[in-house]
């Protein structure tokens, strides 16, 4: 089917959405111009002034419109115990479950040697600014469960360790609720090796 040029272009832009596919692409553009034209409008309005307001906040990189979020204004947080985390996703559900009052550093994602990315690519300098500024007694390293997300985390914590830092990981394991007979080898054997006194 020949969609008409801007038909065409709406649905390639909804295409830079993660896991959106052509398919669902389309879906999308014929149901934003069908049935949702006033959602698209002010969809289209909150996307344009998220892009020239959003930006980084200067501690912990994660995304606000001030200089500072209102994590890294907070006095109260913990400044000894830092968190450091792969996108402002992941500070955002450890924030949900409200069982962390430190304060955060987000990566520009993980470590990843076979697509060119490194550590100045991630972060890694302004990480090494806060780590310098003597605050920090405790790092959490809250990386994904992944090949690129564990070996991001070993690399911090032995350069953590660099500062006479202590150096945490996050659990991985089993779930709370889960039924052993479910959970699949890797899983299983990662929280086998991971056992805790009790």
């Amino acid at each position: 089917m020949a969609f008409s040029p801007l038909v065409k272009q709406l649905i390639e832009a909804l295409r830079v959405l993660p896991g959106v596919g052509p398919k669902s692409a389309q879906r999308m553009a014929f149901y934003l111009l069908e049935r949702e034209r006033d959602g698209a409008q002010r969809l289209a309005q909150m996307l344009s002034l998220a892009i020239k307001q959003v930006g980084k906040c200067e501690k912990c990189r994660s995304l606000c419109e001030q200089p500072l979020c209102a994590i890294c204004e907070n006095k109260n947080r913990d400044r000894s115990l830092l968190c450091i985390v792969e996108g402002p996703a992941h500070l955002a559900a450890i924030e949900q479950t409200g069982g962390f009052h430190g304060i955060y550093f987000v990566l520009t994602g993980h470590l990843s040697p076979i697509d060119g990315i490194g550590p100045e690519d991630i972060g890694i300098n302004e990480l090494v600014a806060v780590l310098e500024e003597g605050t920090v007694k405790e790092v959490v390293l809250a990386t994904n469960a992944t090949v690129e997300g564990e070996a991001t985390a070993y690399y911090i914590a032995d350069l953590v360790k660099s500062f006479n830092i202590q150096a945490t990981r996050i659990a991985h394991g089993v779930p709370m609720g889960g039924d052993l007979e479910y959970i699949d080898g890797g899983t299983l054997a990662k929280a086998l090796a991971d056992r805790a006194t009790v």
